[in-house]
């Protein structure tokens, strides 16, 4: 493991700040952190909103003052600084795929399992008008994304995006723990996201 100075990682419970975690575990990257605790309502405070008017995490503050916000753009970060192994895709397409692959997943999986949170948690009450109608619906049509995922990988290939792990990989580790998290988890039986499923949770990085 090697260890990165000259910054700080701002996290703590979420997917966001699970996804970067598991980045660099699989890179094999430590850095400082600072748990944000929302409990304590820290995401809200003044000094933490100046770091990210949204009041989100997680953030990664440079000692030079550069604050890098979204996961995915902090994970590009640390591939620039660390290009191997390549989690971004190595070509340009296979990095074209691992794109294409990392959007559809959040888009279609990680954002049905989001509306669901967004439109039934009080945390999120101060964000948007809930209706949790909705949220049902969504929670009813989460097994169909993953079948869906299911027929796409029906060509064999052992990650989301092609033969290699990647981002895409990381992505769809993080909304099988964020199922897992609301009691919508990956539906059994599929047998194309079934293996996959254990391949990713047997990886070291899915306890980061």
């Amino acid at each position: 493991m090697q260890k990165l100075t000259g910054m700080k990682l701002h996290q703590g419970d979420g997917p966001n700040s699970y996804r970067v975690r598991i980045f660099l575990a699989e890179k094999g990257i430590e850095v400082p952190m600072v748990r944000v605790d929302f409990e304590k309502m820290e995401h809200r405070s003044p000094e933490f909103l100046k770091l990210n008017s949204l009041g989100q995490i997680p953030v990664l503050e440079l000692d030079d003052g550069t604050v890098i916000t979204e996961s995915v753009a902090i994970c590009r970060y640390f591939e620039a600084l660390h290009p191997t192994p390549p989690l971004f895709g190595a070509s340009a397409v296979e990095q074209g795929k691992v794109e294409m692959w990392n959007r559809r997943v959040e888009i279609e999986i990680f954002g049905t399992i989001g509306n669901v949170a967004l439109h039934t948690l009080e945390f999120f009450k101060h964000r948007l008008t809930q209706f949790p109608a909705f949220a049902e619906t969504q929670r009813e049509l989460l097994p169909h994304k993953w079948e869906w995922l299911d027929r796409e990988m029906a060509d064999g290939r052992p990650f989301i995006a092609g033969d290699k792990f990647s981002v895409a990989d990381i992505t769809g580790m993080t909304v099988s723990w964020l199922g897992e998290v609301f009691g919508m988890p990956v539906p059994e039986g599929l047998p194309n996201v079934g293996p996959w499923h254990e391949r990713v949770r047997a990886r070291p990085s899915w306890n980061a």
